[in-house]
């Protein structure tokens, strides 16, 4: 898995670099992972429900979790003792989680944690789709187990037990735009003990769009060891081409349905969907 040009423009902190690092896993590779337990979308203050998805997400091999685990290094920027920039060679890790609209392969909400060799301080960031309001930002929140449970029965939460979480666009891409801020240990904990974090964005209209990310096999998945990048872009390739297949699928069938009723296809139904590796 090689880093994109985004390398080049690297800045304090290697929060560039890190969302250099989430644009490759856009499009790396897995096997895929069902997510368990996933409400519809429900969120505070009755959010509309996100786009429908086969909750087709990465995952290493034999995984029930979508949580999964990469590394790779990166020259990272910085000041020696006499205040020269230099760059140092460093490992930075994601713990990630990506959903995937199963009939496109666009990546619908991702979530990781980013972790940085020598850098004791951690990052949450959030990829969510082109077209949402970049002002207001993202806002999440750790849900426990049972709000979980909850949510995916779509029964009232108590937004009090909710701690806000406020995250900043940091930079917009092909694959979308990713917001992040610091990850307390705080944070980080309620990450491992809670059952989903509930992403909020708002879209061009000012409508709430509420993402939810089962924190299912997190905790594994961060303490465990990462897993091979080149499986991983193998795996997803693979996973990439099952949807293009579905794609064409489902253009071939609208147009024997068009041809039955004596109609034309729609040229844009007709079209095959482009795909995601060539972006």
């Amino acid at each position: 898995m090689a880093y994109t040009h985004l390398q080049s423009k690297l800045v304090k902190g290697g929060s560039a670099v890190a969302c250099a690092l989430a644009v490759s896993l856009a499009i790396a590779g897995s096997a895929v992972a069902q997510d368990k337990k996933a409400p519809a979308a429900k969120a505070p203050a009755a959010a509309p429900a996100a786009p429908a998805a086969k909750d087709a997400a990465a995952a290493p091999a034999g995984s029930k979790s979508a949580w999964v685990k990469l590394c790779e290094k990166a020259q990272i920027p910085s000041k020696d003792k006499d205040g020269k920039d230099v760059a140092q060679e460093k490992n930075i890790c994601l713990t990630h989680h990506e959903r995937l609209d199963g009939n496109t392969g666009m990546v619908l909400v991702s979530a990781a944690i980013r972790e940085i060799e020598g850098n004791p301080k951690q990052h949450l960031m959030i990829m969510v789709p082109l077209g949402m309001a970049l002002p207001p930002g993202v806002r999440a929140a750790v849900y426990t187990k049972e709000l979980w449970d909850k949510a995916a029965k779509n029964e009232k939460i108590d937004e009090k037990l909710l701690k806000p979480i406020e995250l900043k666009y940091s930079l917009c891409h092909p694959a979308g735009c990713t917001a992040e801020v610091e990850a307390t240990k705080e944070l980080v904990d309620s990450m491992k003990t809670g059952g989903g974090l509930m992403v909020l964005a708002m879209n061009a209209a000012a409508q709430p769009i509420a993402f939810p990310v089962p924190l299912d096999g997190f905790v594994e998945a961060q303490s465990g060891k990462p897993v091979d990048n080149a499986e991983y872009s193998k795996a997803r390739q693979q996973l990439m081409g099952q949807i293009a297949q579905h794609r064409s699928e489902l253009v071939e069938k609208f147009r024997k349905e068009q041809e039955g009723k004596g109609g034309a296809p729609a040229a844009a139904a007709a079209a095959p969907a482009a795909d995601p590796k060539k972006k």
